[in-house]
């Protein structure tokens, strides 16, 4: 089992930054992908990005050249560095944990809202 818990979400104005984290606890040394995801008001949890073990990152589109997913392996943590800040970049933020079995995992999300 895998126990996520994100914190620094908050309210910031548009072109703002804000830096999310996701300590992991648990089986961590089954931990593969740590992704982040968001999820508007009425709208489907879509994904932000992801990185892999080795430090290899993916981002969605809307979020590329302002976001930036880092890891601390060390610190069993996870990053998500948000620049540039949008009134649509308003939303839940959930880190989320897929081992290599395939199993997934969810933290309890943390507000991201940002004012125009």
């Amino acid at each position: 089992q895998v126990q996520l818990v994100e914190s620094g979400g908050g309210l910031v104005q548009a072109g703002g930054s804000l830096r999310l984290s996701c300590a992991a606890s648990g089986r961590i040394f089954n931990i593969y992908i740590m992704a982040w995801y968001r999820q508007a008001p009425g709208k489907q949890r879509t994904l932000v990005g992801f990185i892999r073990s080795n430090g290899i990152t993916t981002y969605a589109d809307s979020v590329r050249d302002r976001f930036t997913i880092s890891r601390d392996n060390a610190k069993n943590t996870v990053y998500l560095q948000m620049n540039k800040l949008k009134p649509e970049d308003t939303a839940v933020y959930y880190c989320n944990a897929e081992a290599p079995s395939g199993d997934k995992y969810w933290g309890q999300g943390t507000q991201v809202t940002v004012s125009s």
